[in-house]
């Protein structure tokens, strides 16, 4: 199969779904009889999702979902992709579709929420010089790629947001803020976090930079780097116009938006490694977990020398 056979989609919507236990084990099973993969979170409040599979999987896929009419309208995000971007399928039961770990939680984006903007509305706001731009992702995706002049707030989890934006809104309070992250729905409730918290003037991109990287009047412009994702693509270019690698080697500070897993399994840390440190320092991203007892380079290695083999023999 070629690429064009082969898709990833990309979706969530907020909706009461106190049947949640039973949609998401009846969901998994239907995505397991059709071979798909991917990750999907069921809670509550909706459901938030990214499988791959063929053409023809994804279009029974996104019938199946829509059959219920509390999805009737929701909206898939699709790109093409080599093959299966995930291993396996998973589609797990979780308190809230992305953990922002709020007490007394009463954000609800069906309620309380930023504008959405199209990309062409985001796009021209962001070159206006009164306007705040914040990322409503975790550091390790900023560093690889964002829109320009965008605050990092340096948050490692999304349930770091609530207290960082607690800490700076004071100084938001007279301003316009636009928020942006992947596909969209981290900025459904960040938004309303900012709203809680005095600023009033708030918006969000429509889609998320995924959306974006693909308008056709925009192109992706004033992102510099790439966009990270959660499957096994790592990244993917969103700039059509001006490409631009924004992070560095964390070994040797060559320029590089390659990223990795460290090879210690305690540590896993996902951090930026051109290929020559990889084999250097064994994809460890400290000499401590270069030289921990359970680092897994040599099984790593073993791989790749047999998924090379498989390709050239």
């Amino acid at each position: 199969m070629s690429s064009q056979d082969y898709r990833v989609l990309l979706y969530y919507k907020y909706v009461d779904l106190p049947d949640y236990e039973e949609y998401c084990a009846n969901h998994l099973k239907f995505c397991k009889d059709l071979d798909l993969r991917g990750r999907i979170i069921v809670a509550p409040e909706g459901i938030n999702g990214t499988v791959s599979g063929t053409v023809e999987q994804v279009e029974q896929y996104m019938g199946y979902v829509r059959s219920d009419e509390r999805f009737a309208d929701i909206h898939f995000k699709i790109d093409e992709h080599e093959g299966h971007a995930f291993k396996k399928m998973h589609c797990r039961v979780k308190p809230e579709l992305v953990n922002w770990s709020i007490e007394d939680d009463d954000i609800d984006p069906k309620e309380i929420g930023g504008k959405h903007l199209k990309p062409k509305e985001f796009y021209e706001m962001l070159q206006d010089d009164d306007t705040v731009v914040i990322d409503g992702r975790n550091e390790y995706e900023y560093r690889i790629g964002h829109f320009r002049n965008a605050i990092q707030p340096g948050v490692e989890h999304s349930r770091e947001f609530p207290e960082w934006i607690a800490e700076n809104a004071d100084q938001w309070k007279d301003k316009k803020v636009i928020t942006y992250c992947t596909g969209g729905i981290r900025c459904e409730k960040l938004t309303g976090i900012l709203m809680k918290n005095g600023v009033e003037d708030v918006y969000q991109l429509e889609g998320g930079v995924n959306t974006y990287g693909k308008d056709p009047e925009v192109k992706g412009q004033l992102f510099d780097g790439k966009l990270y994702v959660f499957d096994e693509r790592i990244s993917v270019p969103v700039n059509q116009v001006e490409e631009k690698v924004v992070a560095e080697c964390e070994h040797c500070g060559k320029v590089e938006d390659r990223m990795i897993n460290c090879s210690n399994p305690v540590c896993n840390r996902q951090y930026v490694c051109c290929a020559e440190c990889e084999e250097e320092h064994h994809a460890a991203c400290t000499t401590e977990c270069k030289e921990h007892p359970e680092n897994r380079w040599d099984a790593v290695r073993k791989k790749q020398i047999d998924k090379y083999d498989r390709i050239n023999n």
